[in-house]
């Protein structure tokens, strides 16, 4: 009995570790099949969520709303969603509203639906899927139906980062159309100032203008193509940069914008091939302020505007001299020497709290136009054809007033004076020599300064009321009539130089007289000594003083939409530096030999009080004509009007900033 017990134990206690292990097998299976189940659904809910997240901050980030088409942030949010698997004929839906935050009493922050406005959008995520095994089992113990499938939801609400205020003003004028003849202008002038040979067609230059580029993603591109560390702008706008690199970069940014910009692309092509060597520093012409997050340039920049400040930035740097012929009535052709001796500030970017209203302000918002020079010189036979020059310095009030003064002296007839033989004799001797108009050329400078503007104030109270406060400052032009040494006339360091224009030249000749006066006298005109005997010259120095104007923009837009353009309209500055022609300056020219006639010269020169009215008139018919053409047509070309100064502004109280997921 015992020993059959013995036998038999071992085989029950089989029996009973196969029934154990099959239990736990079953169970392991059964948690197996919990932990794959509930490991689906929690893939599900955790995708679904990262969906409704992205879809959130984009509809953000691309500052959409709930009232506007083309700003739809439902439409924002779709687009986000599909691309990252959402598909409403999968059983998901999409819900997206707009409205604000609002932070209860324990400190939680709450979504409030409100269309009109866009402090936070909301998107809500469904998908459903298969019941899991859990909840099917526990359906199936209750009293209620079973459901075989499971809505799951995500709800992401997305607000932008609240940032300081943001101004940001842009200057100049640029064409809204550029026809055949305006095309050829600008390839001669940008080539010559890029110091090569530019060949675009209409069509090219009509793309720049037309196109747009992103500030933001131009320097981040540029930040990588230079090596320049991602987000450090401050480093980037103080590296020098080859303009080749620069169109090259702007190339790149605007192929990633799709194709509608290949007529733009191929203007940028066409303006690298003749873009050279030079180098430039985009600070002097970008001005971000110090502290200005990344987002703030997130803005949009005329691309004809920003490559025009290149090239003028590059000539400022280069030994260019743009030399253009321009056609002017009753002169033919005149051949105009073109310069920018100061670079534009093409937009100034920061926070209007920050300005103290004063030009050297380190955190100023400042802008302002390049200062241009510009030189031609009028050689002696197309002075002739301007009616009346010669004869006006031949005149009675002229020439005959000096006659008038040296009679009274000397009760001599200053023509016989002149013309006597002095050497009775024979022999070798020097007679006085009087040349009228005895120079070969006349020179015209023209110097147009900086148009500028600031920020001075700001009010942003609220975005019905909010208003930005500038100071705009006209430019100065000078205008300088006389001789002028062209070698040294585009100097950035120093003003032009101008000596007076010799009308009067009493010099001496050398000449040969047959002794007793028989035979013929010969003098020998390389032998004349100007101004021997002195002489009378004639300069213009004048200028038109700029004017300061304040100007209050109301509601300006937000950053990055189109500036609230002001236009501040000048006087006419043809008229006006014609009105201040009646001070020319008569210099007399002391004798550079003894000479008495010399120093009554002198004299004279101080009782000549015709001399500038005459001239005054003659060379004001002269200017009109040269210089219209110039200032209306030329320096146009150069985003220049000195008619008026075009000044673009945008504020943005509370600027978007980086989007983040606040609920």
């Amino acid at each position: 009995m015992s020993s059959r017990m013995q036998f038999r134990g071992p085989a029950r206690q089989q029996g009973a570790i196969g029934l154990m292990a099959a239990l736990t097998l079953t169970t392991a299976l059964g948690f197996m099949l919990l932990v794959v189940d509930s490991g689906r659904l929690y893939l599900e809910q955790r995708s679904l969520q990262r969906l409704a997240d992205v879809a959130a901050l984009e509809a953000v980030s691309r500052n959409g709303d709930c009232q506007s088409a083309g700003l739809s942030a439902a439409a924002y949010a779709l687009e986000s969603a599909t691309r990252n698997g959402y598909s409403a004929n999968d059983d998901m839906t999409l819900n997206t509203a707009c409205g604000s935050l609002q932070t209860g009493t324990k400190n939680l922050r709450a979504f409030v639906v409100d269309a009109s406005k866009k402090e936070a959008i909301r998107v809500v995520v469904t998908h459903t899927v298969t019941t899991s095994v859990a909840a099917g089992i526990y359906a199936l113990m209750g009293s209620g139906p079973l459901n075989l499938t499971t809505q799951l939801s995500a709800t992401a609400v997305s607000a932008p980062a609240v940032l300081p205020p943001l101004a940001m003003l842009t200057i100049g004028s640029t064409a809204l159309t550029v026809d055949s003849s305006k095309s050829a202008a600008l390839n001669l002038l940008w080539g010559q100032m890029l110091d090569g040979s530019l060949n675009l067609s209409v069509a090219g230059w009509q793309g720049l203008v037309d196109s747009q580029i992103n500030l933001l993603d131009y320097l981040n591109q540029l930040a990588l193509d230079v090596n320049v560390s991602a987000g450090n702008y401050t480093q980037l706008l103080n590296t020098s940069i080859g303009m080749t690199q620069l169109l090259d970069t702007a190339i790149t940014v605007l192929q990633a914008s799709g194709p509608t910009t290949s007529v733009a692309v191929s203007g940028l092509t066409g303006l690298k091939a003749a873009a050279g060597g030079t180098s430039i520093v985009l600070g002097q012409m970008l001005q971000v302020q110090t502290g200005t997050v990344s987002s703030a340039l997130n803005t949009n920049l005329q691309l004809f505007q920003l490559v025009e400040a290149f090239i003028q930035l590059a000539n400022s740097k280069n030994a260019a001299v743009a030399s253009i012929p321009l056609n002017v009535p009753g002169l033919g052709n005149v051949d105009v020497k073109v310069k920018v001796i100061e670079p534009p500030q093409l937009s100034a970017i920061g926070n209007p709290a920050l300005v103290t209203g004063q030009l050297n302000d380190p955190n100023r918002i400042f802008v302002r136009t390049a200062q241009v020079r510009t030189l031609l010189s009028l050689d002696l036979p197309v002075l002739g054809l301007i009616s009346g020059l010669p004869n006006a310095i031949k005149s009675s009030s002229l020439v005959g007033g000096l006659t008038d003064v040296l009679n009274d002296v000397l009760g001599l007839d200053l023509a016989k004076a002149l013309n006597s033989a002095f050497c009775a004799l024979g022999g070798t001797c020097e007679r006085t020599d009087l040349e009228i108009l005895a120079t070969s050329s006349i020179d015209i400078a023209l110097d147009v300064a900086s148009a500028n503007s600031f920020v001075t104030g700001y009010n942003c109270a609220s975005d019905a009321t909010k208003t930005l406060t500038t100071q705009i400052n006209t430019s100065l032009v000078k205008l300088k009539v006389g001789d002028i040494d062209m070698a040294n006339a585009f100097s950035s360091s120093a003003d032009v130089s101008v000596q007076p224009l010799a009308l009067i030249d009493v010099g001496a000749i050398t000449c040969t007289i047959p002794l007793l006066g028989l035979g013929q006298e010969h003098c020998d005109p390389a032998s004349r000594k100007p101004f021997y005997g002195g002489g009378l010259g004639v300069k213009i120095e004048t200028s038109v003083a700029g004017n300061q104007s304040t100007h209050v923009y109301h509601q300006p837009p937000e950053i990055k939409q189109p500036p609230q353009l002001y236009s501040l309209s000048t006087t006419g500055i043809v008229s006006s530096l014609n009105a201040t022609l009646s001070g020319v300056q008569v210099k007399a020219y002391e004798p550079t030999g003894s000479s008495l006639l010399g120093n009554l010269l002198s004299v004279a020169a101080s009782t000549l009080s015709g001399v500038q009215s005459t001239l005054g008139s003659v060379i004001k018919s002269l200017l009109s004509p040269i210089l219209d053409p110039i200032l209306d047509g030329l320096l146009s070309n150069l985003g220049i009007n000195l008619n008026q100064v075009d000044v673009g502004a945008n504020l943005s109280c509370k600027p978007p900033g980086r989007p983040s997921l606040v609920i």
